[in-house]
């Protein structure tokens, strides 16, 4: 088999590569692409087409809702590039025309391809499915011993999680917030996420898309631990979007809130892409869950306690 010239258009695919050992066969990322930080100095074939610096949660929401109504492209794709790295392989997705080029636009990136690469398709619902992904890149670049290995590891650090929260005595209700405004419940792998971690979102959409959620839902749900997830970002970003949150209405009478249980979290890290740290992302939900079964030894700007910065703003 011809040595893998890897192009990868989402940083999820993007980290399953480096944790298949093949970051040096990497010769194409996004502007997303962060982690490891090892290969932030590949080139960058894909960019966003749109100015979202600067703009409000409900800004980005308007815009890109504008942007995909109109049939317009969210990415600019380099073909130039494109065409100079010359890829045997492109990872992609057509899962979230939001998350990564998808469908029409690789269509339209394949016509000035030659030879035209193989295409893996990346469109994982569950926890199951990111496993399975893992699995054809495997077998696309001959690496299907080390995929077991990934896979077989993060199943094992699963199940600890599960033994561990599986003696709590409550189930605490759980609200993961995949966007502040307007509000998006979770959906996909998350939900998996929680339950696995010991808790309960009835508002979740497992297995499928996340969707805007009125704010009385959330109040009359009213979660026990509030976990602020906007996708896209990291903890600094979740953090800065979790203040528009205050002015809610009921936002103080929230248990989670009341209980100082409102935590915004490294979304890039551990939630938002589909790839191996979905299992530290689930390590996370479950010392925030259970924080008395469940230590967190990873890194210390996973997570932020929202309540405490602002105390002094809640009557």
């Amino acid at each position: 088999m011809a040595e893998s010239r890897i192009v990868s258009f989402l940083p999820a695919a993007t980290e399953m590569v480096c944790a298949l050992g093949l970051a040096d066969h990497l010769v194409g990322i996004t502007h997303e692409c962060d982690y490891p930080p090892d290969i932030r100095d590949k080139p960058i074939v894909v960019r966003n087409a749109l100015p979202l610096e600067g703009m409000s949660p409900r800004e980005i929401d308007v815009t890109v809702s504008e942007r995909i109504r109109s049939g317009a492209s969210l990415y600019q794709v380099d073909e130039r590039l494109l065409q100079e790295v010359a890829p045997n392989l492109i990872l992609t997705q057509n899962l979230c025309q939001v998350c990564a080029p998808s469908g029409n636009e690789i269509t339209q990136v394949l016509k000035a391809l030659r030879p035209v690469p193989k295409i893996l398709w990346f469109t994982p619902k569950s926890l199951a499915g990111i496993e399975e992904n893992l699995r054809e890149l495997g077998k696309a670049t001959g690496r299907s011993d080390e995929a077991k290995k990934v896979i077989s590891a993060g199943r094992a650090r699963l199940e600890k999680v599960t033994v561990l929260t599986g003696v709590a005595s409550t189930r605490p209700r759980v609200f993961c917030m995949e966007w502040v405004d307007p509000v998006y419940c979770s959906g996909h792998w998350v939900p998996e996420m929680v339950e696995l971690a010991g808790g309960v979102d009835a508002l979740s959409r497992k297995g499928t898309d996340s969707v805007r959620m009125a704010w009385e839902d959330v109040v009359n749900w009213g979660p026990e631990v509030l976990i602020i997830s906007p996708c896209g970002f990291d903890l600094a970003g979740a953090s800065e979007q979790a203040l528009q949150l205050f002015a809610r209405p009921g936002w103080k009478d929230l248990p989670a809130v009341r209980q100082n249980r409102v935590y915004a979290v490294d979304a890039n890290s551990y939630f938002a892409r589909p790839g191996p740290r979905v299992v530290a992302g689930v390590e996370l939900l479950a010392h925030l869950i259970h924080p008395e079964l469940c230590e967190w030894g990873g890194a210390e700007d996973a997570f932020q306690c929202i309540h405490f910065a602002v105390s002094n703003k809640i009557p």
